[in-house]
């Protein structure tokens, strides 16, 4: 039998409804699966269980009453630190910022309440979510549960190591440039990076997104039933929309016909390892068997685009770190100074130019992208890190190189995938990517639904280790 801690949410929600299983019991056995867990990987950021058990406890009387407040209703789950709760301080991972309680829930959190969703905790990220990497001057260091020397990434650490370790089957990331997908390749999970604006979020920002992280496709779409409900606060959401999340569910006679783009350089940053490589072509043969029109992509992407969009990011962030007092800018971590720092010189004109590379790749990626219903790609060039790394290069001056084929996606709002396709010789996840047109945020969840049944058997989620790491 499955153990309580991990049930898929579907499983639950069908569990709570036949009343075979109990919100409370459930929610006790993933709070215990936690405390073994998390002296070890460190994702989690106020953790309050007695207030989760006290929703669980609320849940499961309206359920006994036929009651619930919606599709998650007793479903334990996680919210990343930068998504505002109500009296919460949000430190925004770096000890730069005051913990000044929150005024209001922000839109996913306020989703989550209404659904009736049993929230456990808040989940890690480093300084202004601004690396790929659990390492933060505010949460203690982030591990991967497959390898607890290694990093889980980020910016959506704490989520993507809290969903491999079974911290319950739902957790909500962000991701601005990669936030979402890489966590969720690096740690073996499922993520969407949504069409922008599908899910409201606040404060809405170029490029940023919140997102479901989960351990199957499933789990996703029930999730996107909760999160993408409409709300006001994001002056960039998209209209309110009947989307049938519950037909995501295809099997591999959903590839058949389909046009589908092969991406496997970037045109920027870090080259693709050998084994990233072979899991994505290994993909690519089986939608090819079943029926697919797999096709080699040219990259699109060129240094000039992405060393122009971190430089923008590196000058966003140094006017940010100049309006701090100096004991603030020393709290921040040194990678993150020197990073931003490193914009002071640029004038008015390269910065426009800078700035201008977003609109650049926004273009080219609806471009490339136009004659394909999906693309395929690795999710990042390498795999995962070492732990107390800031980023895969670990250089502050090279600190973008492993973004190439996650942040076109973010620029021209197209919707795109992280799952897990194979693993390499050392058993670290490797992630395949798959990015549909514009608002077709379900038909991405179903090629992912389709592509999760033929990839075959993936191994045993990780387990809480007896001796933390050296």
């Amino acid at each position: 039998m499955t153990a309580l801690h991990d049930l898929t949410a579907t499983e639950m929600v069908a569990g709570y409804r036949a009343g075979t299983l109990s919100p409370v019991e459930v929610t006790q056995a993933v709070l215990a699966h936690i405390g073994r867990w998390e002296p070890h990987l460190q994702a989690l950021y106020l953790p309050r269980p007695e207030q989760a058990l006290a929703r669980a406890r609320e849940s499961e009387a309206r359920w006994r009453a036929g009651q619930p407040l919606g599709p998650i209703d007793g479903v334990p789950l996680t919210l990343k630190e930068n998504i505002a709760t109500e009296g919460d301080p949000m430190p925004l991972g770096t000890r730069a910022v005051p913990l000044t309680p929150q005024a209001a829930d922000a839109p996913p959190a306020a989703r989550v309440r209404e659904s009736g969703g049993v929230l456990l905790a808040k989940t890690t990220m480093p300084d202004y979510g601004m690396l790929s990497s659990g390492l933060s001057s505010f949460h203690p260091l982030t591990r991967n549960p497959w390898d607890l020397r290694m990093n889980p990434g980020g910016s959506s650490a704490g989520g993507g190591a809290a969903t491999a370790a079974g911290y319950g089957p739902l957790h909500v990331g962000t991701d601005i440039g990669g936030s979402l997908r890489l966590p969720a390749s690096w740690c073996g999970i499922y993520s969407l990076k949504p069409s922008l604006g599908r899910i409201p979020i606040d404060p809405p920002y170029t490029g940023r997104v919140a997102g479901p992280m989960t351990r199957t496709v499933a789990d996703a779409a029930l999730f996107m039933q909760v999160l993408s409900r409409p709300d006001w606060r994001d002056s960039m959401s998209l209209p309110a929309q009947d989307i049938a999340w519950q037909a995501a569910e295809a099997g591999p006679e959903r590839l058949k016909g389909l046009r589908i783009g092969l991406l496997m350089e970037a045109g920027c940053g870090l080259p693709v390892a050998p084994e990233v490589a072979d899991a994505v072509q290994m993909a690519a043969r089986l939608f090819e068997q079943a029926g697919a029109h797999v096709v080699p992509m040219q990259p699109f992407m060129t240094p000039a685009l992405l060393d122009g969009m971190d430089h923008a990011w590196r000058m966003r962030s140094n006017v940010d770190l100049q309006a701090l007092t100096p004991a603030q800018r020393e709290s921040i971590l040194p990678f993150i100074r020197t990073w931003a720092e490193s914009a002071q010189g640029m004038d008015g004109a390269t910065t426009f130019r800078a700035f201008h590379q977003f609109h650049l790749t926004r273009v080219a990626a609806v471009q490339a992208c136009q004659p394909y219903d999906y693309v395929l790609s690795p999710v990042a060039p390498v795999t995962t890190f070492p732990a107390d790394w800031a980023m895969p290069t670990n250089d502050p001056l090279r600190a973008m190189e492993h973004i190439g084929f996650t942040v076109p996606f973010n620029m021209s709002e197209q919707p795109a995938a992280s799952i897990n396709s194979g693993y390499t010789q050392a058993g670290h996840p490797i992630g395949l990517q798959i990015v549909g047109q514009r608002f077709d945020d379900l038909g991405v969840l179903q090629v992912s639904s389709a592509f999760e049944k033929m990839r075959g058997p993936q191994r045993d989620w990780p387990q809480a280790p007896l001796q933390a790491p050296a």
